[in-house]
């Protein structure tokens, strides 16, 4: 008999090619720090491997380069329990002798849970866990439940029987907790002499004590976040609880979700149709390059939420004088062109479709220019052959108020829809291969640029008027019409085109996508965010967060196909249509030029 405790010749014989864990996805767990160890109680560990995930264990420190590359690795984060958190995190000072903080500790999660709610990830806290959720949100604490609550409380600090419940906790119903355990109370162990005092903005206390210490929160649906006071790990690994484990399952399938949204990003392409970025440039000293707290769109956001492109648009106001829009708008896309350049090694300017593949390949971020309002024409139809040249894709034809070009959705009309001037630039940007948008432009207006060009258009951000009635938004005629006539509506995140009387949150952006492609069908929709313009709903405020829209679609059971043409292969079809109509017409200008000299 061999001495050996493991025969390493042997060990690995079982092996296959393929592992049974193959495409499962990874979970990452925080560690407790002792010293110069960090380590995790097994239980924690076997809980998500009897779930179906795959544990890695996240190593404590406070390299931001280290924990955002593994957090761009795994597809959802457990934050586990451990030591208590200084009150200096919530303003607070911190009670000598009663609480056992961990500076280390403290740092490492806040800052591993900021990288990875940037990036999305679905996450799951345990009692510091969840604490730490609320801090980090902008949420009190009790620093002490036995000191400090208002009325006796239980003993939520008892150490035994740790796999057994040892009190109830009443979930709240319609919240995801409540899905997941089915029952309105349920028994739990319990550890802690912390809990939350206020609830951080965007959570919801979804499970309570019998002597209201809050037990749980979540910020379902805007966010995939969840938060239990308790120790499930225990009670599901040790103990055997078929809730608890429901608990765990319920991490592992949003990772999964996350998973294949992820997926999905990396192999196909992405884009925003309509940012207002450059207006940022004169007021405020941005660099695309760096992630910054003024712009909802950079190029960190978009590699947080995988966004391959986004067209970026010079705004002029209706207000601004008539003989300075040209230059108005000159300057705002010269100062995005220099953004790109000084940040080239992470971007390029793109004017095709075809350009802006290499640069994904390249592993480069994409912006394509375009112009919002046609007053920055100056009523020279020349002016359209000057910004086509520095790279302009579209143009959006008004804005709120008529101009020399169209009626606009707001304001009086003076045109009856396109004036002279107008149908001159829908035939001059037909012959250019430049992009026409109809997003603000009234339906007089629409109906004419239907009627005028001989390629598609495109409503840049807009959305459904038979969920939200705003004039800025279609009517179903519209997009029926805008569909035949191989168009393509982007949805616009700007929470008033969604919904009325409240702040718009990501579900009602997808419901408005889902309408249209049930009126125009799955080739006439995409997304346009309107971000850095007013753009920005619960749950889909920054480019980092439009990856969430993938993973509600997702949910919703779209295909990867559909999720194709949704964000992007629809509108590249209509690019891709008015620029090889402009190349047909150059060729057949030239041969009609050879028999006219014939």
């Amino acid at each position: 008999m061999s001495d050996k405790i493991v025969d390493f010749s042997t060990a690995t014989s079982g092996f296959t090619f393929q592992s049974k864990r193959d495409g499962n996805p990874v979970i990452g767990l925080s560690v407790n720090i002792d010293g110069q160890t960090s380590r995790l109680h097994k239980a924690y560990i076997q809980s998500i491997l009897d779930a179906g995930g795959i544990p890695l264990l996240i190593p404590a420190t406070d390299d931001t380069d280290v924990l955002r590359e593994i957090v761009e690795r795994v597809d959802g984060l457990l934050l586990t329990g451990g030591s208590d958190i200084d009150g200096r995190y919530f303003n607070e000072p911190t009670l000598d002798g009663l609480t056992d903080v961990n500076q280390e500790r403290d740092m490492y999660d806040f800052l591993l849970l900021k990288i990875a709610s940037d990036h999305q990830l679905p996450i799951l806290g345990i009692c510091r866990g969840m604490q730490v959720i609320n801090v980090a949100f902008g949420g009190g604490m009790w620093q002490d439940l036995p000191s400090q609550f208002p009325t006796p409380p239980l003993n939520h600090s008892i150490l035994v029987n740790k796999e057994k419940a040892v009190h109830t906790v009443r979930i709240e119903r319609d919240t995801v907790l409540h899905e997941i355990f089915g029952s309105d109370e349920i028994g739990v162990n319990s550890r802690h002499h912390q809990a939350v005092k206020e609830i951080a903005q965007g959570f919801k206390i979804t499970a309570t004590a019998p002597d209201g210490v809050v037990e749980a929160i979540e910020a379902y649906p805007n966010r995939r976040i969840l938060g239990v006071q308790w120790h499930p790990e225990n009670m599901a690994s040790e103990g055997g609880d078929a809730g608890m484990k429901r608990l765990f399952a319920h991490l592992i399938a949003e990772a999964n979700l996350f998973k294949q949204a992820k997926a999905f990003h990396q192999k196909h392409f992405s884009v925003d149709s309509h940012c207002d970025t450059p207006m940022l440039f004169a007021e405020h000293d941005v660099n695309i390059g760096v992630r910054n707290t003024v712009g909802q769109v950079d190029l960190v956001k978009m590699k947080e939420g995988m966004l391959d492109a986004a067209f970026v648009v010079a705004y002029i106001p209706q207000s601004h004088p008539a003989d300075e829009a040209k230059r108005y708008a000159h300057d705002l896309l010269k100062s995005m062109q220099e953004q790109i350049k000084d940040n080239r090694e992470h971007v390029g300017q793109a004017c095709t479709f075809a350009e802006a593949d290499t640069l994904k390949s390249q592993g480069r971020k994409t912006i394509f220019l375009g112009i919002e309002n046609g007053h920055a024409l100056e009523n020279d139809i020349d002016n359209l052959d000057f910004f086509r040249k520095m790279g302009v894709t579209y143009l959006t034809l008004c804005h709120n108020g008529a101009n020399d070009l169209c009626d606009s959705a707001a304001g009086e009309a003076k045109h009856s829809g396109l004036s002279k001037f107008g149908k001159q630039v829908v035939k001059r940007m037909n012959e250019l291969g430049m992009v026409i948008d109809l997003s603000h432009a009234a339906e007089s207006t629409f109906y004419d640029v239907l009627k005028e060009s001989k390629v598609p258009v495109i409503a840049s951000h807009s959305s459904a008027r038979a969920l939200c009635d705003h004039p800025r938004d279609l009517t179903d005629e519209q997009i029926r019409a805008l569909a035949t006539a191989g168009g393509v509506v982007q949805v616009c995140l700007y929470s008033g085109f969604l919904v009325k009387d409240r702040k718009a949150t990501l579900m009602d952006a997808v419901d408005h996508i889902e309408h249209i492609i049930r009126v125009g069908g799955i080739e006439c929709v995409g997304i346009g965010s309107d971000f850095d313009g007013g753009g920005g709903i619960e749950g889909c405020n920054g480019a980092n967060e439009l990856i969430n829209i993938t993973v509600e679609l997702l949910r919703r059971g779209y295909t990867q196909d559909n999720l194709k043409a949704i964000w992007g292969d629809n509108l590249r079809r209509v690019v891709e249509t008015v620029q090889n109509f402009k190349g047909n017409l150059s060729k057949w200008l030239l041969i009609i030029s050879g028999l006219g000299s014939f």
